[in-house]
């Protein structure tokens, strides 16, 4: 006769720990970079419930209290939660009423503090993030993964962007871009992910951050093309292939 479990045993269901063990609605690639006179960021408003592109009007770039911007790929509602985490750091922070304000440095020394945080605790927040920034004349750009690795420089990027889109920033980036310029060259890298990418959507946005704030741009779509002979026949030449 199997022996009944008490209540509170350590291997009753109600001990059970949940935990994510895969994201369900993801966003794609970030990409950011620095330019003349403060940070520009661009994002894709595609939000993927595994395979299936489900929404295509998800905000993937939010302003963080006066001088910071923060873009985010991988689980949506995991990105949701860190910005209640900031709202609550800002507000903290406003509570003081020093003449004060958190800066981007130390937003993003928080969020590599908080990923590492819950990486260690084997429960991540299922997200890789941007968080660029202007204060007192100086830009600020760094990124942090799931496990709370984290750099700051000049141009970053998540997701397929590491690969696809930082190669086009390493060879056309420069330090006194201007800001047309910037815009081309994230749109430039935005379109190739579109092409590679099959998360990515035609629907974009792209912010900027310079001393006197944010602005973040209305969704608008690139101009494609698809007539390339790869494109039409991509086993053409591929040996083995059906």
């Amino acid at each position: 006769m199997a022996s009944k479990q008490p209540e509170n045993s350590l291997l009753s269901p109600e001990s059970d720990s949940q935990r994510t063990l895969y994201p369900y609605v993801t966003g794609t690639s970030v990409v950011a970079l620095k330019y003349k006179d403060g940070i520009l960021m661009a994002a894709d408003m595609g939000g993927s419930y595994g395979s299936t592109l489900r929404y295509k009007s998800v905000e993937r770039m939010k302003p963080i209290g006066k001088h910071s911007l923060l873009g985010a790929s991988g689980e949506i509602s995991d990105f949701q939660e860190i910005l209640r985490y900031l709202d609550e750091l800002i507000l903290y922070d406003n509570m003081w009423d020093d003449g004060n304000s958190l800066g981007p440095k130390e937003v993003h020394n928080y969020l590599t503090r908080v990923m590492y945080n819950r990486r260690n605790k084997f429960n991540p927040l299922w997200n890789s993030l941007v968080l660029g920034g202007v204060k007192n004349g100086q830009k600020y750009l760094g990124t942090v993964s799931m496990i709370g690795v984290n750099f700051e420089d000049n141009h970053v990027a998540t997701g397929f962007g590491n690969h696809l889109a930082r190669p086009i920033l390493r060879q056309e980036w420069h330090e006194n871009l201007s800001f047309e310029d910037g815009v081309r060259l994230l749109e430039k890298c935005m379109r190739v992910l579109l092409y590679r990418d099959r998360s990515a959507v035609n629907k974009l946005q792209i912010a900027k951050i310079t001393e006197d704030g944010v602005t973040i741009s209305q969704p608008y779509s690139l101009k494609t093309y698809w007539e390339f002979s790869a494109f039409e026949n991509p086993a053409q030449g591929a040996i083995g292939s059906w």
